[in-house]
C-alpha cells in the first residue's frame, strides 16, 4: 500500500507530465489511462509499495519520448520511443520528484527504454503489468482487430487482473 509521501510523488510526476505534454490532449489522456490500469493491476496483483510506486511512475512517463520522436522522426514507433524516452527519464524525474530513490529512477528508465520489447519481460512483474496496461489502452485507441487482441491475450498477457480486464473489455 502506498503511503501519503509516495502518492505525493506520483502526483508531482503526473502534474509534470501534463505540463511536459504541452496541451497534447491525446498524450495526456493516454498516460492517465495507462496509469489507471497499471495502478489497478499492480494493486490487485499485490505489488509491494516500492514496486507499486515504480510501476505507477513508469506508467506516467512511459511515452515521454513521443514528442521528440514526432519532431525528429515524424512518428512515434516503439524503438524510437524507447531510445528517446530513456534519455529523458533521469533528468525529468530528478527535476519533478527529487525525493525519488536512484533505484526507482533506474528501474523506470529501464522500463521506458524497453516497454515495446516484449521479449525482454521474463519474470519481471512490474514490466509485465506496464506492458499489459499500455496494451489495454492502445487496443482501444488504435482499434486493434479482434484477432490481434485474441493473439496478444494468449501470447503476452499473464497477470490474472490483466487477463480479466482484457477479456471483459474486448469480449474475448
Amino acid at each position: 500500500m502506498l503511503n501519503v509521501h509516495d502518492l505525493e510523488l506520483i502526483d508531482k510526476v503526473m502534474l509534470a507530465m501534463v505540463k511536459f505534454s504541452e496541451g497534447n490532449l491525446h498524450d495526456i489522456a493516454h498516460l492517465q489511462k495507462v496509469h489507471s490500469f497499471a495502478a489497478l493491476i499492480g494493486r490487485q496483483e499485490k505489488l509491494s509499495a516500492k514496486e507499486q510506486l515504480t510501476l505507477e511512475i513508469a506508467a506516467l512517463v512511459h511515452d515521454i519520448g513521443c514528442p521528440i520522436c514526432r519532431e525528429k522522426y515524424g512518428h512515434t514507433k516503439g524503438p524510437f520511443q524507447e531510445k528517446e524516452g530513456a534519455l529523458l527519464v533521469p533528468s525529468f524525474l530528478k527535476q519533478c520528484a527529487q525525493e525519488l530513490e536512484d533505484e526507482v529512477i533506474d528501474k523506470v528508465q529501464y522500463l521506458v527504454a524497453h516497454h515495446h520489447s516484449f521479449h525482454l519481460i521474463g519474470d519481471d512483474l512490474i514490466f509485465q503489468i506496464l506492458v499489459e496496461a499500455d496494451y489495454l489502452v492502445n487496443a482501444d485507441e488504435s482499434s486493434y482487430p479482434h484477432d490481434n487482441i485474441s493473439f496478444v491475450c494468449r501470447e503476452l498477457f499473464k497477470t490474472k487482473t490483466g487477463l480479466l480486464l482484457l477479456n471483459q473489455m474486448y469480449k474475448l
